[in-house]
């Protein structure tokens, strides 16, 4: 049975893949790679795990040439993108990019492409601009940036009708993003170069930049104002020694009584129930006995460890990062 269509299928109609041991259907395979391909979700990983699939599985399963030669241009690009001294040419329908190392002071680049040859800027990207300096890059919130004749979306709403602040350039590619205003997170993964980032500030981020004192929230739609940043770090300054106090004193108790009480209660549930009914009840009694006794000696290391441990990473982050932070 295919786990994707759950419907029955021989043997021979799930294909093997090189990067893990999942299974589906030649269909669902198809059917899925061709809609990650024209969404440009390039590298595509298995519908069931996180293991990118290999270029010659895609290309074994994808139906089409046309899907194939795309699948291989988007691959291109997301290694282009990640190169800091490409440039992409600016003419319409032109995905041609050029190797610009060390061209900074000689920035007049031209196209390669047969049939374009467009010049462009080094700099800011643009066509080339021989009488004057680079333009600024024209913000999404101006109206020169929305179409003249605005294309119908395919839910009904037209591009013009777009707030700016749903739609965004990557800071590693300035690839264009828009981002559904359905509640989802900050945490941004461009699909063209694989630049995480915050929508926010558009930043490249680490998986701790929403625990760090910029403003930036996980959920929501604007950074937090200069007062109420300074406001929050303030009571995490003055409030950190009561909270961790705190903290600690719940976590001592709870740590090391919940420990051997847990342990007990999953030795007398667990195992299989021909196990446990061959067990006397002494045996079962002796068993559970061992288990708390075992974790009684145990709990408080793992006590130890949890408030040795935690106490000053949460302090060195208060009293440092965060008072850092206020100074600047």
């Amino acid at each position: 049975e295919c786990p994707l269509c759950l419907l029955p299928q021989p043997p021979e109609a799930f294909p093997s893949l090189a990067s893990c041991s999942h299974r589906s259907c030649w269909a669902c395979l198809e059917q899925y790679l061709c809609l990650a391909v024209s969404e440009s979700r390039v590298p595509v990983s298995c519908p069931h795990c996180p293991a990118v699939l290999q270029p010659s599985d895609v290309h074994r399963l994808l139906p089409e040439p046309a899907l194939r030669d795309k699948y291989e241009e988007f691959l291109l690009r997301r290694l282009l993108v990640a190169d800091p001294g490409t440039r992409w040419c600016p003419a319409p329908d032109c995905s041609y990019a050029v190797f610009a190392h060390g061209c900074a002071e000689c920035p007049r680049l031209t196209c390669g492409r047969e049939g374009c040859g467009t010049e462009f800027c080094y700099h800011c990207r643009q066509p080339w601009h021989p009488d004057g300096p680079c333009a600024p890059a024209p913000s999404l919130a101006t109206p020169t940036t929305q179409l003249a004749q605005p294309e119908e979306l395919a839910h009904g709403e037209t591009l013009v009708q777009a707030e700016a602040e749903d739609i965004k350039v990557c800071p590693r590619c300035s690839a264009f993003i828009m981002k559904i205003n359905d509640g989802s997170c900050n945490r941004m993964n461009c699909t063209v170069c694989g630049c995480l980032f915050c929508w926010l500030c558009l930043q490249e981020i680490s998986d701790v930049h929403f625990l760090s004192p910029s403003g930036c929230t996980f959920w929501g739609k604007r950074p937090w104002s200069r007062t109420r940043r300074i406001l929050w770090q303030l009571g995490m300054v003055l409030g950190a020694p009561m909270v961790i106090s705190l903290a600690a004193g719940v976590a001592v108790p709870v740590i090391t009584i919940g420990i051997p009480i847990y342990m007990g209660r999953k030795v007398l549930a667990g195992g299989p129930a021909s196990r446990r009914s061959s067990l006397s009840g002494c045996q079962q009694c002796l068993s559970v006995t061992s288990s708390v006794l075992l974790s009684l000696f145990v709990s408080p290391i793992i006590t130890a460890l949890t408030v040795g441990v935690g106490v000053p990473l949460v302090l060195t982050y208060v009293y440092g990062t965060v008072v850092l932070s206020l100074c600047r």
